[in-house]
């Protein structure tokens, strides 16, 4: 029996536990709650996840010799949780939160089946929402070492005692200060689901302002619901596409990944009439992903969000409060299906300015043999060079040789390369093509990361070596020869993707799932919570009348 069927299993027990007379129940409850621990801990193995939670149980009720640890009052308080798991993200039926809450309503409270699926619920919640639901690319081991630093079972029993459960829960969420504006958003967004969202008709052409649109009124409810024009703003005529509606779609656009043109389309329409409930969702998405990362100190910080197409520095205090974020600025990153960008955190650890391009073997043989094949000189006007000199095309094919990229101004990493050693070879580097920012889709690069402004991102890392001020730094990007400096301590980079987050300015903002790894999640989360329902069902029965 796999240890998610043991929360039904419990609930069962405590159906029969409950008639028992009280003096031999009273007897009977530490021992079924021992046998209880120990079915727990001998479990098969559940799929694999962030966390191994088979020795919970023993580890929680053995210092106390099994004795049940929830009364009406505590019992009221961990549902009070559970019941309002849905605000972090989570499925509150993961928890078995209704089930819990008719067996508390039928008296099943100091039972043994009762307590420790009481128990089990609280303590995956807590775990849950620690280091997340589900195995991501951050998670490098089977146990999360999150969870040494924060031990569910140590934090249940201390908030327990105490009679302070909410704050094991405070404990166990994310520090990144991210996901406090995203939970925020999210029941915003929840709030929003509640009313009617009736379809903005779609215009047979993009409008400009001035332009005649029937749906000019709805429209302007939408923005306003949205936060993205003002309740008081000026009335256009009726049924005129007007300045201010143009100004708020501005505002909408730019939110929603789309080109802030102001025109009214299809596109700007098509997401307009996306329902609050997916917004929510999407959301609920980023608060899991960000239950995935590491906890970071308050030193500098990077995060390179994908989908967004946009790269954030914390600052250099830290991230406390709602401090604006150091840096916020545009990037490239790798295509969709051809060349896509891994997840994973990397430490920064030197700069080189005026960097050599060494050609990764995949682009040399997808795109550079082929063009020196049909033209020898390819190399030279490229500003390309063979290693070792004068090696020929049998050597590059053989792997003998390899090539490079000269400093200059065609080279494709630009005047600074941003390096994190990893086995991927991923790095964040300038471009000579500044002009790809301009585009609202930027999934154009073969995986690396091409940053917006170079000089911004230099200075935040090199901050903590006192001679590196903007001179010095707008000196070092300048054509000259390669130049090496060494971070004085290494600066963490999340590679991250979410469709859904918060900006600078305060306001959600939402994105294109452009890998599919928001339907790739959905699918993760949707089999762990079949498993858990169907292992609830198979062996729950219901409580006492």
């Amino acid at each position: 029996m796999k240890l998610s069927h043991h929360i039904g299993a419990a609930l069962a027990f405590c159906a029969a536990a409950a008639f028992a007379p009280v003096s031999s129940r009273a007897q009977a409850v530490p021992a079924a709650i021992r046998t209880l621990a120990a079915q727990a801990s001998g479990a098969p193995a559940a799929p694999a996840g962030p966390y191994d939670e088979h020795g919970w149980l023993e580890r929680f009720y053995a210092p106390r010799k099994y004795a049940p640890a929830w009364n009406g009052a505590s019992a009221e308080a961990a549902l009070w949780v559970l019941r309002r798991a849905a605000l972090q993200g989570l499925d509150p039926l993961d928890y078995g939160a209704a089930a819990l809450e008719r067996q508390l309503r039928a008296g099943a409270a100091g039972g043994a089946g009762f307590d420790a699926a009481l128990t089990l619920s609280m303590l995956r919640y807590l775990a849950d929402l620690r280091v997340g639901r589900v195995r991501s690319e951050y998670h490098a081991r089977p146990q999360d070492a999150r969870l040494k630093g924060y031990d569910p079972v140590e934090r249940l029993r201390a908030g327990l005692a105490a009679g302070r459960l909410q704050a094991a829960v405070q404990a166990a969420e994310p520090r990144l200060p991210q996901y406090g504006q995203v939970k925020a958003a999210l029941a915003g967004y929840r709030a929003l689901a509640g009313q009617p969202w009736a379809a903005l008709p779609k215009p047979s052409a993009r409008l400009a302002p001035g332009a005649a649109y029937a749906g000019a009124a709805a429209l302007a409810q939408r923005l306003a619901a949205l936060g993205d024009l003002p309740a008081a703003a000026p009335s256009a005529p009726e049924g005129t596409y007007g300045a201010r509606l143009a100004q708020g779609v501005r505002r909408f656009q730019a939110r929603h990944g789309l080109e802030p043109d102001g025109m009214l389309g299809r596109a700007t329409v098509d997401a307009l009439n996306v329902p609050p409930a997916r917004r929510a969702r999407q959301l609920a998405l980023t608060l899991e992903r960000l239950r995935w990362l590491p906890d970071f100190g308050a030193g500098p910080l990077v995060m390179v969000d994908l989908p967004a197409y946009r790269l954030w520095a914390q600052p250099q205090g830290g991230a406390a409060g709602n401090m604006p974020a150091a840096l916020d600025m545009r990037v490239v990153i790798g295509s969709a299906l051809k060349t896509e960008t891994p997840l994973f955190v990397g430490q920064m650890r030197y700069l080189e300015f005026n960097p050599y391009w060494n050609v990764p073997r995949s682009i040399l043989e997808k795109d550079i043999l082929p063009r020196l094949a049909r033209n020898p000189d390819y190399l030279a006007q490229n500003g390309m060079e063979t290693v070792p000199a004068g090696a020929g095309m049998a050597d590059l094919k053989a792997g003998r040789a390899r090539v490079r990229q000269r400093p200059g101004p065609k080279n494709a990493l630009g005047a600074v390369k941003f390096a994190m050693p990893n086995p991927m070879d991923i790095y964040l580097h300038s471009t000579p093509a500044p002009e790809l920012f301009r585009r609202s889709r930027r999934d154009l690069s073969h995986g690396c990361i091409r940053v917006e402004d170079p000089a911004a991102l230099a200075q935040y890392v090199l901050a903590r070596q006192g001679q590196w001020d903007a001179a010095a730094v707008g000196r070092a990007l300048q054509p000259g020869p390669t130049r090496h400096v060494d971070l004085a301590a290494p600066v963490p980079v999340v590679i991250f993707y979410a469709t859904a987050g918060v900006g600078a300015d305060g306001k959600p903002r939402f994105a294109a799932d452009i890998y599919g790894r928001d339907a790739a999640l959905e699918k993760q989360l949707a089999a762990r919570h079949a498993a858990i329902a169907a292992a609830t069902a198979a062996t729950a029965a219901p409580g006492p009348a």
